[in-house]
């Protein structure tokens, strides 16, 4: 799709009918979506291409059952199987034999700590200590204070800057190993936190950056995976204690929570249970004319 289709993503993510933080999921259905699910999906951002998307996750699994793509779904509730670029994932969907509902929670690919406290030179910001950890791709994880910021106070603008510097020193300075696929071996953004890793009641809170500086407006299912894998691997959380995750730009809840110890490669790992709500807002049409000079989108930064 990105070598030969790309202008499909352009003309959706982009203006006019897209923004800068637009995101979407292309449903594949038939062959593609073999090893039995029930169909796969592309995610969409204005950069590029995801390998796993939590929040597309649990909107699919609401819309996978509202629009029959799933045969005699079950009450209570119906496990949906969807193809991510990272591998299977299950979404597990409220269904009272008309429509869905909420909370819907999935299972994703086995999550892991893939390196903790790491130290990595920030250009113009100085040394700071990461972990990185895989949910169905990888991020960066560090307080938002190790650079002189506060996650729920700090402007969005310096937040994102940071974030975003972090994300390429890492690049430059350490590599990813994936254990089955070199393609999915790479760094997908930056997650600043308010340093609240041990486990509590209490909410905590981060901001997810990744593409080209593209701010998540959930606190980020593949990144809330992924911090429970490394809260796991560090002793902090025990499998069945469930965590709640907050996002700093809207304020929207997760709950992650660790279900299983489990092999992934030659990685220890877990299989984390994520839950989250998905709300419909509408339906659209979209059209494309062949002598729209700009039929495929324009982006400004």
């Amino acid at each position: 799709v990105a070598a030969a289709q790309d202008q499909v993503r352009r003309a959706l993510m982009h203006e006019p009918r897209g923004h800068a933080g637009m995101y979407g999921a292309v449903v594949v259905r038939g062959g593609a979506a073999a090893e039995g699910a029930h169909l796969a999906a592309l995610f969409l951002h204005c950069a590029g291409y995801s390998a796993m998307c939590g929040h597309a996750v649990i909107a699919l699994g609401r819309f996978a059952l509202d629009y029959g793509l799933v045969p005699a779904p079950t009450r209570p509730e119906t496990a949906v199987r969807l193809r991510c670029p990272c591998g299977p994932v299950t979404a597990f969907v409220p269904w009272d034999g008309r429509r869905s509902a909420n909370p819907v929670r999935f299972h994703s690919v086995p999550a892991f700590a893939a390196a903790t406290d790491l130290a990595v030179d920030v250009p113009g910001r100085g040394k700071v200590v990461v972990d990185i950890g895989y949910g169905g791709t990888f991020y960066a994880f560090l307080s938002a204070e190790q650079l002189g910021l506060d996650v729920c106070s700090s402007k969005s603008r310096d937040l994102v800057s940071a974030a975003s510097a972090v994300t390429e020193a890492v690049k430059e300075q350490f590599k990813l190993h994936h254990p089955e696929s070199e393609d999915l071996a790479f760094l997908y953004g930056t997650i600043l936190t308010d340093g609240k890793d041990a486990f509590s009641e209490e909410p905590t809170t981060n901001i997810c950056v990744f593409a080209d500086e593209q701010v998540d407006r959930s606190p980020t299912g593949s990144g809330v995976t992924a911090r429970i894998a490394l809260q796991y691997h560090k002793g902090l959380i025990q499998l069945g204690q469930t965590r709640t995750f907050r996002s700093s730009t809207t304020g929207s809840l997760f709950t992650g929570k660790a279900v299983k110890a489990t092999k992934f490669g030659n990685y220890n790992a877990v299989i984390v249970e994520v839950s989250g709500e998905a709300f419909y807002t509408g339906t659209a049409t979209f059209t494309v004319e062949e002598e729209d000079p700009l039929k495929h989108g324009f982006f400004f930064k």
